[in-house]
């Protein structure tokens, strides 16, 4: 399969996003068979990409090339992982939005803007160079965005996805600010380049350390590390498919820039020191936290701020194959926890209405 090919499950949830634009009630039969069949073909495009990488090892391939710059992918560990893994996750939650918003007269809206978020994610974790990859980081944060205000009357999630957006703009510019660093340093945008010269000790001056601690500010950001981690549990008023796409799927961001740029980070001990801080910091605090939550939502947003300190705690003390396992463990626990949560209110309401009556077993 030319490596290239790819980049169709992308162009697909784009195009099936450009379908359910066209069917805002999403009630046409046509607009559903669109977005399954770009699941479909993700999926299996995903599978072979991860087969190739593990048979013949990292591919790159660029279709459009500027100093390293364009459009280009890099199939690896890592982002073959990460492609099956949000193929996956991202088909499941558009079927269950599909039942999920059943009457609502903006289901076919919100399908579209889920394909887009989608598209965005896996671009992401494909890019070969860091133009491409810095502007699928935003394109995702700006996707998310929307679908948080797909309610703008829900006042509590209009007021957390401000926050977020404030947070998020103040990551991009650490990112962006990292990037033009070891861009200028290489020499090269390109990402199999960059991360083989900074592995091979390719320094200038406070250049790569400068690179490396603003990618643990953009990591930590990303995956709501303390102490900007408060929007992350104010955000439940949003549509269960989004939180279980945001806790599965983009809140491991963080995780996946630090072990993409595991070169650079091993580069200078002072960003992993502060990367194992923030991680173990907010590890220990989400988890307390995490105990005195009354709201199933709630408990699991900051089960998933401990297990994103835990994450950057691996990278920091330089575990990053570990790092990988948990990031996919979590989001799979993570997606089915959110998907089920409201079947677990309605089992724990039965079991109320069928216990006695207070004094009964005494009596």
């Amino acid at each position: 399969m030319p490596i290239l090919l790819v980049l169709l499950a992308p162009a697909s949830f784009v195009l099936a996003a450009l379908v359910a634009m066209g069917d805002a009630a999403g009630r046409r039969r046509g607009s559903w068979v669109a977005i399954q069949a770009a699941g479909a073909l993700s999926l299996g495009l995903a599978l072979v990409a991860l087969m190739l990488a593990v048979m013949r090892g990292p591919l790159s391939a660029s279709l459009v090339d500027w100093h390293g710059a364009g459009v280009s992918v890099r199939l690896d560990a890592l982002g073959t992982s990460l492609f099956l893994l949000v193929a996956f996750i991202g088909t499941i939650v558009l079927r269950y939005s599909r039942n999920y918003l059943d009457g609502d007269p903006r289901r076919g809206l919100f399908a579209a803007e889920l394909c887009l978020t989608l598209a965005a994610v896996m671009t992401l974790v494909l890019a070969g160079n860091l133009a491409l990859l810095a502007a699928a980081w935003i394109a995702t944060s700006l996707a998310l965005h929307r679908l948080l205000l797909f309610y703008p009357e829900r006042a509590a999630a209009v007021r957390a996805a401000g926050r977020k957006f404030i947070v998020a703009r103040i990551g991009d510019a650490c990112l962006l600010g990292a990037f033009a660093l070891l861009a200028w340093t290489c020499r090269s945008a390109d990402l199999a380049t960059v991360l083989a010269q900074v592995r091979d000790g390719a320094q200038a001056g406070a250049a790569v350390p400068a690179a490396a601690v603003l990618l643990v500010i953009a990591a930590a950001l990303k995956s709501a590390q303390f102490p900007a981690h408060g929007w992350l549990p104010d955000i439940i008023d949003t549509p269960t498919p989004v939180s279980a796409l945001l806790h599965a799927g983009i809140i491991n961001g963080g995780g996946f820039l630090a072990i993409r740029f595991a070169e650079v980070l091993v580069a200078v001990p002072a960003a992993m020191h502060l990367l194992a801080a923030i991680g173990a910091i907010t590890a220990v605090y989400g988890s307390l936290v995490m105990l005195t939550q009354t709201s199933i939502k709630a408990s699991l947003a900051w089960s998933t701020i401990a297990q994103m300190g835990l994450m950057l705690l691996e990278c920091g003390l330089g575990a990053f194959p570990l790092a990988l396992l948990h990031l996919l463990a979590h989001s799979f626990y993570k997606a089915h926890g959110f998907l089920a949560s409201g079947t677990a209110v309605d089992a724990v309401a039965r079991r109320r209405a069928a216990a006695p009556a207070a004094g009964g077993p005494a009596r």
